[in-house]
């Protein structure tokens, strides 16, 4: 049923916690939440480490569990840097499928405003790509998980405000936050989500700038995890990285047809393309260039 009036309080959600450096496997779990060890993030040397840690369904009234696990990470070592990302997953089983297309409508107008609003670090934007016009085409046309997906671009099916989880587990999941260790912090986007998803859910029309955003919302203005910047030799990468997607995509995908390739890492003598399939699983596979092209070697296991 949609619009319909719900105090941010009583909705659930979920956060997904990302880090470096910690043994996830060391940190004991309360229960119902989950450690995802194969989610490694990228350290300060460029190796991959950490994880994500996962909530279950919590309410507003059980955010201390959140701090106990913070304390408990923190305790192992772990920290929050620039690779990691801090995801939010709002429930939206009190509307149904009616709120998905307002949510696309809303993310339309506030999108950018939300950006801002939580400071996103600008080597993150790939990560949380924009909703697009077409997007919403798409999907008034023809309500499928599909509509969600704009191929041909790395991460394309992951938007800072990502419908397309509805269609497997009932929520909206929203991207922008930098990562954070920080309790109040945490919070606090959590907070500013679920006052979002309210008023989406309530019928309100948003505004587009990050100030009006906040005002609308009774929510907060500052006090969300802050930017922190890449290394020199991070934006190489990625510069390289772009540079050689446009190369390679026509390889990848004769051997993994409607698949994106996700990151290119150089290794000694050889690139590993990791190839993310339809299905959210990668495929990695070794290139050489030579004189005559790109030759492939093999297909390796991926990460994890």
């Amino acid at each position: 049923m949609w619009p319909k009036s719900v105090d941010w309080k009583l909705i659930r959600f979920g956060v997904e916690i990302e880090f470096v450096e910690a043994n996830p496997e060391s940190v004991e779990l309360l229960p119902g939440w989950e450690m995802s060890p194969e989610e490694r993030q990228i350290d300060e040397t460029g190796k991959e480490s950490g994880g994500e840690l996962k909530t279950p369904p919590l309410y507003w009234e059980e955010r201390e569990q959140i701090r106990v696990m913070l304390d408990r990470l923190v305790r192992r070592g772990a920290k929050a840097n620039w690779s990691c990302g801090l995801h939010v997953h709002v429930d939206l089983a009190a509307w149904g499928e009616p709120i998905v297309e307002p949510l696309l409508d809303a993310a339309l107008a506030s999108q950018h405003a939300m950006r801002s609003l939580l400071g996103t670090s600008g080597h993150r934007f790939l990560y949380v790509p924009p909703v697009t016009e077409e997007m919403r085409r798409r999907y008034a046309a023809e309500r499928t998980e599909s509509a969600m997906h704009n191929p041909g671009r790395p991460q394309s099916h992951r938007c800072g405000i990502n419908a397309r989880p509805w269609f497997d587990i009932g929520t909206v999941e929203i991207r922008y936050a930098n990562g954070s260790l920080d309790y109040d912090e945490i919070v606090r986007t959590v907070e500013l989500y679920l006052r979002f998803v309210a008023a989406v859910g309530a019928g309100h029309r948003l505004p587009g700038d990050s100030a009006g955003l906040a005002g609308a919302l009774g929510a907060a203005t500052c006090g969300y995890p802050s930017p922190t910047p890449c290394p020199q030799w991070y934006k190489e990468r990625m510069w390289l990285e772009e540079a050689l997607i446009p190369v390679l995509s026509p390889q990848t995908e004769l051997l993994e047809p409607g698949g994106e390739i996700h990151h290119i890492i150089p290794v000694p003598g050889r690139l590993h393309v990791a190839v993310e399939k339809p299905d959210g699983t990668l495929r990695v596979f070794a290139f050489r260039p030579t004189a005559s092209g790109w030759e492939l070697l093999e297909e390796v296991a991926a990460a994890g």
